[in-house]
Protein backbone atom coordinates (compact mmCIF):
# COMPACT_ATOMS: atom_id res chain seq x y z
CA UNK A 1 0.00 0.00 0.00
CA UNK A 2 1.10 3.49 -1.01
CA UNK A 3 -0.23 7.03 -0.82
CA UNK A 4 1.37 10.37 -0.58
CA UNK A 5 -0.11 13.49 0.41
CA UNK A 6 1.13 17.06 0.18
CA UNK A 7 1.85 19.15 2.64
CA UNK A 8 -0.45 21.77 0.85
CA UNK A 9 -3.37 19.16 0.96
CA UNK A 10 -2.79 18.56 5.13
CA UNK A 11 -2.77 22.54 5.50
CA UNK A 12 -6.23 22.31 3.75
CA UNK A 13 -7.78 19.05 6.05
CA UNK A 14 -6.07 21.07 9.26
CA UNK A 15 -7.61 24.02 8.51
CA UNK A 16 -10.77 23.30 7.26
CA UNK A 17 -11.44 20.07 9.83
CA UNK A 18 -9.68 21.88 13.19
CA UNK A 19 -6.98 19.37 13.41
CA UNK A 20 -4.43 19.24 15.73
CA UNK A 21 -1.10 17.26 16.39
CA UNK A 22 -2.10 13.38 16.69
CA UNK A 23 -5.57 13.60 15.03
CA UNK A 24 -6.28 10.90 12.50
CA UNK A 25 -8.02 11.09 9.21
CA UNK A 26 -9.48 7.86 7.26
CA UNK A 27 -9.67 8.33 3.82
CA UNK A 28 -12.29 5.75 2.03
CA UNK A 29 -13.87 4.43 -1.13
CA UNK A 30 -17.09 6.79 -1.00
CA UNK A 31 -19.81 6.39 -4.24
CA UNK A 32 -21.40 9.23 -5.30
CA UNK A 33 -24.67 10.32 -4.70
CA UNK A 34 -27.40 11.36 -7.40
CA UNK A 35 -25.87 12.66 -10.63
CA UNK A 36 -22.56 11.95 -10.67
CA UNK A 37 -23.00 7.76 -9.83
CA UNK A 38 -18.63 7.79 -9.91
CA UNK A 39 -16.35 7.16 -6.83
CA UNK A 40 -14.64 9.88 -4.89
CA UNK A 41 -12.28 10.16 -1.30
CA UNK A 42 -13.95 10.35 1.79
CA UNK A 43 -12.21 11.58 4.72
CA UNK A 44 -14.05 11.11 8.08
CA UNK A 45 -12.16 11.98 12.12
CA UNK A 46 -11.53 8.75 13.12
CA UNK A 47 -9.17 6.47 14.85
CA UNK A 48 -6.87 3.71 12.60
CA UNK A 49 -8.40 -0.21 12.88
CA UNK A 50 -6.14 -2.73 13.57
CA UNK A 51 -5.08 -3.60 10.01
CA UNK A 52 -5.03 -0.23 8.41
CA UNK A 53 -2.01 1.29 7.06
CA UNK A 54 -0.91 4.22 8.46
CA UNK A 55 0.88 7.28 7.48
CA UNK A 56 1.67 10.63 9.21
CA UNK A 57 2.68 13.88 7.73
CA UNK A 58 3.26 17.00 9.21
CA UNK A 59 1.81 15.20 12.53
CA UNK A 60 -1.65 14.29 11.11
CA UNK A 61 -2.42 10.64 10.73
CA UNK A 62 -4.15 9.32 7.85
CA UNK A 63 -5.19 5.36 7.21
CA UNK A 64 -6.87 3.29 4.65
CA UNK A 65 -8.64 0.73 6.00
CA UNK A 66 -8.13 -2.65 3.48
CA UNK A 67 -11.30 -2.89 2.37
CA UNK A 68 -10.29 0.55 0.02
CA UNK A 69 -6.52 -0.38 -0.32
CA UNK A 70 -8.11 -1.40 -4.01
CA UNK A 71 -9.01 1.89 -4.67
CA UNK A 72 -6.63 4.56 -2.61
CA UNK A 73 -3.48 2.37 -3.04
CA UNK A 74 -1.06 4.55 -5.45
CA UNK A 75 -2.69 7.77 -4.61
CA UNK A 76 -1.63 11.30 -4.97
CA UNK A 77 -3.39 13.60 -2.66
CA UNK A 78 -2.56 17.16 -3.67
CA UNK A 79 -3.74 20.78 -2.93
CA UNK A 80 -4.08 23.22 -5.83
CA UNK A 81 -3.91 26.52 -5.17
CA UNK A 82 -5.21 28.39 -8.05
CA UNK A 83 -8.15 26.36 -8.24
CA UNK A 84 -8.84 26.07 -4.86
CA UNK A 85 -9.21 22.45 -4.84
CA UNK A 86 -8.27 18.67 -3.75
CA UNK A 87 -6.45 16.61 -6.13
CA UNK A 88 -6.33 13.43 -6.63
CA UNK A 89 -4.36 11.12 -8.55
CA UNK A 90 -3.83 7.43 -9.46
CA UNK A 91 -1.50 6.07 -11.47
CA UNK A 92 -3.13 2.43 -11.05
CA UNK A 93 -6.50 3.80 -12.17
CA UNK A 94 -7.14 5.32 -15.05
CA UNK A 95 -10.59 6.70 -14.23
CA UNK A 96 -10.76 7.48 -10.84
CA UNK A 97 -14.88 8.01 -11.11
CA UNK A 98 -15.17 4.73 -12.98
CA UNK A 99 -12.27 2.65 -12.18
CA UNK A 100 -13.78 -0.63 -13.60
CA UNK A 101 -14.47 0.89 -17.04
Amino acid sequence: MELQISKKAVDLYKNEMDLKAGDSLRLYVRVGGCGSGGFSVGVAKEQPSKNAYVTTVDEIQFFVAEEDFWYLNGMVIDFDEDLNYVTFENPNINDLDNPNS
